[in-house]
């Protein structure tokens, strides 16, 4: 394993995260490279050790990932496009990492646009009780799906910055090569995106808004009753609501980061529809890395209609308001004391 390039990234005063770039085999790390978690990216379903494909190179060292889809751990495709191995069993030599992260984007999305899920399905196993802080992953969509090596990169590097810039709590975040041509193409593409980004860094923003409302659209009823509550209890609350903030043709990715982030508090409306959008589920996943980036209680969950399944174990972690089923005085109860915190 040969290092090729690193940046570090700084979260506050005294917490800093480190994306690195690596010649080598991610099958055959050494132990100073041991990490926690191992990104395999597969199609849809499709686990075949095809020649040439990290899926092959485990298959190879007895680890199959097509056994470990049948008997996974956590599985969150639906909402996350992922799912999680149990703990590896391996005494082969060069096995370094404890579980194996699956992404399986949809087969209609462009691998640009999906290598954000990758951070996305990251956060419920790295912002849990007992976070899993190093991961390793190669460039994605390069392989089988022969996408662009520096497009890959470009957007694989954009994404990792923003999320461990926004307070993804890994502690490194290796990017891993084998083939030392292709490996050498992706330095050069690394070093010309660190200086853009020691460029671009900008200081902290004041909040911009007072409170963000994360909901389903089929909520929308329940949303506004909400919002007209919290605005009786204090005029003037700055309110972030998605179908008044965002316009046709923005980056809504970058728009939400920066909407979240400059909120005071986040309401996660908790429903059926609520747990089966991807959308709502991006969006309380940046609430959920800000919240324990900074320390300060953002995420305020309401229960609005129960659910047949329990709440995933990322979720069911936080305190919540149990106002089931949209029960109004209990939501006025719930708003009193969101704006109490304020």
């Amino acid at each position: 394993m040969k290092k090729l390039s690193e940046l570090h990234i700084k979260q506050d005063d005294s917490d800093h995260r480190c994306l690195e770039l690596w010649c080598g085999d991610l099958v055959d790390l050494p132990a100073s490279n041991a990490v926690d978690i191992l990104v395999v990216s597969a199609r849809e379903g499709s686990y075949r050790p095809s020649p040439k494909t990290l899926i092959r190179a485990l298959w190879e060292k007895d680890i199959s990932l097509e056994a470990l889809a049948k008997d996974k751990l956590f599985d969150y495709r639906d909402s996350a496009s992922c799912w999680l191995s149990k703990p590896i069993q391996s005494n082969a030599p060069g096995i370094y990492f404890k579980q194996i992260l699956c992404f399986e984007p949809k087969k209609d999305e462009c691998p640009e646009d999906v290598v954000d899920g990758i951070f996305r399905s990251l956060v419920p196993f790295v912002c849990g009780k007992n976070p899993l802080q190093n991961v390793a992953m190669p460039l994605v969509s390069t392989g089988r799906v022969a996408r662009d090596t520096i497009d890959m990169m470009d957007a694989l590097f954009g994404a990792a910055v923003k999320w461990l810039e926004n307070g993804l709590p890994l502690k490194r975040l290796l990017i891993v090569e084998n083939d030392e041509s292709k490996a050498l193409i992706m330095q050069g593409a690394f070093e010309i995106l660190k200086k853009r980004y020691h460029k671009t860094v900008k200081p902290a923003a004041s909040p911009m808004y007072d409170i963000f409302i994360s909901y389903s659209h089929q909520n929308t009823e329940q949303m506004r009753i909400i919002e007209k509550e919290l605005k009786q209890l204090r005029p003037g609350l700055r309110i972030f609501i998605d179908r008044l903030e965002l316009q046709p043709g923005m980056a809504w990715q970058e728009m939400l980061f920066r909407s979240i982030d400059s909120s005071r508090k986040v309401i996660a409306l908790y429903s059926p529809p609520y747990l089966d959008s991807a959308n709502c589920l991006y969006e309380y996943n940046i609430a959920r890395v800000l919240h324990i980036r900074s320390k300060k209680e953002i995420l305020f969950p309401i229960f609005l209609y129960s659910t047949q399944a329990p709440l995933p174990p990322h979720m069911s972690e936080w305190q919540y308001e149990d106002c089931c089923e949209a029960d109004e005085e209990k939501l006025r109860k719930a708003c009193k004391k969101l704006v109490e915190q304020l």
